[in-house]
């Protein structure tokens, strides 16, 4: 009997304790309406959030020159990476939230393991940029696989 109640009480606090983030790195980059993103994320064993994602609004002309700008933004993101700090989230198992806010920053989807981050740009709501898990970072982060 004692034993049913000592599980049953280690079962109730493991179900109200708070979901651990997943540890890992994703990459991914956005073009769309102007807009171009470049972005990082990688989640560390302790839980701190590196999280980077340089972007240009308005990037207009040629494909060549929206190349260009794409290419700036892969070698910004590089470049800027070793400088980036890690941060705490509110994280309930599927959304990241600063501490104590409401607007999601980042959402994660177990079963594909996809990180979508939520990038606010001015009084914009915010775009969602998709995020594909990675092993290691790349020097494009527009690049599929």
């Amino acid at each position: 009997m004692r034993f049913a109640v000592l599980l049953a009480c280690l079962l109730a606090v493991s179900a109200c304790s708070k979901p651990r983030p997943p540890v890992g790195k994703w990459e991914g980059g956005y073009e769309g309406g102007g807009d171009l993103v470049a972005a990082r994320v990688e989640i560390l064993p302790g839980g701190g959030v590196k999280v980077s994602a340089p972007d240009i609004t308005s990037a207009m002309g040629s494909r060549e020159q929206v190349d260009a700008l794409r290419a700036q933004l892969a070698a910004d993101l590089a470049n800027g990476w070793s400088e980036v700090t890690p941060r705490t989230f509110d994280f309930d198992g599927k959304t990241f939230r600063k501490p104590g806010g409401v607007a999601p920053q980042m959402a994660w989807d177990k079963d594909t393991n996809q990180m979508t981050l939520e990038l606010y740009i001015g009084a914009r709501p915010a775009m969602p940029v998709a995020l594909r898990p990675v092993d290691g970072f790349h020097d494009n982060p527009f690049a599929s696989g």
